[in-house]
């Protein structure tokens, strides 16, 4: 039961990652490797320097956030299929960098690792939920929904789509790197094909799962995705089969997702431009 807990708040934090990409319009399928970037970075300050766990996790998340901008601000340049082709390439390139990478023991893998519990996970899932709840309400939601609905119309208003996308791939990148620093110290030893592309494929299907339009639909398809093939262990050997089922019926019945509601945000407060043309009028 503690590990279902355990993996189900990792997935939810991987799902939420994903999903504060798409909050932006982009589709990232380099989930994985960030995850994989805060397991090992997490791992040497813990191991190699003797770091306690909380320290290490919040280095890992900004200097895997910071990764995650250099990346985005070239890759988000592209858009729709070059987009993901080029996040698939990240985690390969990722991954194979890790394997040849001996000061954490390559491809032979890196061990050690230890301290994390549900509570360090229950913690990670109740900060990064409030810090997304407070963002759902906020006028922010507001300039996100312009950009992922229309970047073009967004610019118009005096939005830069461009740097609101690199934050939002930025900040993805770390709450990936919490969830991966996480698992690494709960299984306290990982190998670097733990982290290949299946991860990030799955993560993206909790997001579409649950619904792309709320934090809430990254919660439920985590949930979903991560507890019913374990209690249906007839599930546990053909999940990636069950997964593409899924999705198939979701597209045909279900389209937005199981939870389509869109959070009512706050306005922005009138200018007082605005304030005085309206009392003119």
């Amino acid at each position: 039961m503690i590990d279902h807990l355990f993996f189900t708040g990792i997935n939810i934090l991987l799902a939420w990652s994903a999903y504060i990409v798409l909050l932006s319009g982009s589709l990232s399928f380099a989930q994985g490797a960030f995850m994989a970037i805060g397991c090992y970075i997490a791992g040497v300050l813990t191991v190699k320097f003797g770091w306690a766990l909380e320290p290490a996790l919040v280095v890992a998340a900004f200097g895997t956030a910071f990764i995650g901008a250099a990346i985005g601000y070239p890759a988000l340049r592209t858009r729709g299929l070059y987009l993901i082709l080029l996040t698939v390439g990240v985690t390969f390139v990722v991954r194979v960098g890790l394997e040849q990478f001996e000061y954490v023991g390559g491809v032979l893998g890196f061990g050690g690792m230890l301290g994390a519990t549900v509570w360090h996970v229950g913690v990670a899932v109740v900060i990064v939920g409030a810090a997304l709840c407070v963002l759902s309400v906020s006028p922010w939601q507001r300039v996100l929904d312009a950009i992922r609905e229309d970047e073009a119309v967004a610019e118009s208003l005096g939005i830069n789509a461009a740097k609101v996308s690199v934050a939002c791939f930025s900040a993805g990148a770390g709450v990936a790197a919490i969830a991966g620093g996480l698992y690494g110290h709960y299984m306290a030893f990982v190998r670097p094909e733990i982290f290949d592309i299946l991860i990030s494929i799955f993560v993206v299907l909790y997001v579409i799962l649950g619904g792309v339009n709320n934090m809430w639909g990254a919660v439920l398809g985590a949930a979903i995705l991560t507890l019913v093939p374990e209690y249906v262990r007839v599930l546990s050997e053909w999940r990636p089969t069950a997964y593409g089922v899924v999705i198939v019926l979701l597209l045909l019945f279900r389209p937005m997702g199981l939870l389509t509601f869109r959070i009512v945000t706050v306005r922005l407060p009138n200018s007082p431009r605005e304030t005085a043309s309206n009392q003119s009028a």
